[in-house]
Formats: structure tokens, sequence, C-alpha cells
């Protein structure tokens, strides 16, 4: 399964790529924290930390969920609960913390840049 990577900049862009399923095995067991270098995703000099991510159904990666099963939790706070009211909890599901062949996407925040710029960008971007 590809894995789609989601690369969230300072400046507020979010840069996305894709991973052909042979490239994904750095990635594998990695948790929520964990910190990448660049040249996985080849971008030399970079270093990244995993932020989050959904497995192949779209369930949210939750960092206090250990392993790569998907369990209810009793959510009060946070994503996935919508109401305000004082003492109000949801069972949601979600999916565990570690990456596993059936991610389908993961969130990644830059923490050291790298020379070349993320985005390459065209003389046409530059234009207007």
């Amino acid at each position: 399964m590809d894995l789609k990577i989601n690369i969230a900049d300072k400046s507020g862009k979010t840069v996305k790529k894709e991973i052909k399923e042979d490239q994904t095995t750095p990635l594998q067991g990695k948790k929520i924290g964990d910190k990448i270098n660049g040249e996985i995703l080849d971008l030399a000099g970079y270093e990244f930390e995993i932020s989050g991510g959904s497995d192949y159904c779209g369930f949210p990666m939750r960092k206090d969920v250990n392993g790569i099963m998907r369990k209810a939790i009793l959510v009060t706070k946070g994503f996935g609960n919508k109401y305000n009211r004082k003492g109000m909890r949801l069972r949601r599901t979600v999916a565990g913390n570690t990456i596993y062949n059936k991610t389908s996407q993961v969130n990644l925040k830059v923490l050291k840049y790298g020379t070349q710029p993320l985005v390459a960008e065209t003389t046409e971007a530059k234009k207007e």
C-alpha cells in the first residue's frame, strides 16, 4: 500500500508526497513523536518529527494508544469530541501510534531545514 506523506512547514504550507510500498520499510515500526531523517524522503539535510496519521480506513492515529491495532477509547477532550458539556465522554475508535503496512497517511513536521527548499517554485508561480 502506498503511503501519503504530509509535511507541515513553519510558514503554514503543507507539502504532499507519495511513497511507493517498497520505500516505506524505514518508516515501519516508527511511533508518533519519533524523529526521522530526510534522506528517507529524498530531502537531504532535513529532519522531521512524526506528528500523526491515519490507517487505511481513515481512523486517526493517537499518541496514547500503543501498538498497531484499533481501539475504542473514551474521549473527553481533543479531536473526536465536538460537545462542550461538562463531563461528556464519547467512545471513539482510533488507530494505534505505530506505523505499519496498513497505515495510509503520515503527518510530519519539520525540525531542521536542509539546503534545498521543500517545494521547487516554478517560474509561473513567481510571475503571479
